[in-house]
């Protein structure tokens, strides 16, 4: 398995639902670091009670307490750099700028596939059948960025031999 072809993989979740990943990855991005923030200020909180009310500073509970917020820091902190980033990759993707579609189809394996819709349907080498989906707002479509593809149009696939699902259509081949 190839180290780059698993990375595009990666990235090309968010950069092929680029819409829908941008308005989600901006409200949750704001929420996973106030999340992330207010854990320091619950201990800090939960500290000058304790002090205010002359209970001792230094209990089983809060300990296990403690633990427990140190870790909702660290999670919601890396979720929200995660959302950032898919932020950051689905704003150039939603105006058109096809961030993985150029490896994929320089990298990619011909087979030939169908559009139905939103979706596209493929059998790769290994003889599995994929249906997958084709958004609307961020097309998978290189290296004619602005084609169109119809419903029940026959179309030239390009898949990573690793990665079936980080796919695009070729519209420099025809089927045929």
């Amino acid at each position: 398995m190839n180290l780059l072809d698993s990375l595009v993989w990666l990235v090309n979740f968010p950069v092929t639902h680029g819409y829908a990943i941008t308005f989600i990855a901006a409200f949750s991005v704001v929420g996973c670091f106030m999340l992330a923030a207010r854990s320091q200020k619950v201990s800090v909180a939960l500290a000058d009670i304790r002090e205010r009310e002359g209970l001792p500073s230094a209990s089983q509970g809060r300990a296990g307490l403690e633990v427990l917020l140190r870790i909702r820091r660290i999670v919601f902190g890396v979720l929200g750099v995660v959302m950032l980033g898919s932020l950051v990759l689905g704003i150039p993707a939603t105006i058109g700028v096809p961030l993985t579609r150029g490896y994929i189809h320089a990298n990619g394996v011909p087979t030939t596939g169908e559009v139905d819709g939103g979706w596209v349907s493929f059998t790769s080498n290994a003889g599995v059948e994929y249906t997958l989906r084709n958004d609307s707002f961020t097309p998978s479509v290189h290296p004619d960025t602005r084609s169109y593809v119809g419903s029940g149009e026959q179309v030239v696939i390009r898949y990573l031999p690793s990665h079936q699902q980080a796919y695009v259509i070729d519209t420099t081949q025809s089927p045929q």
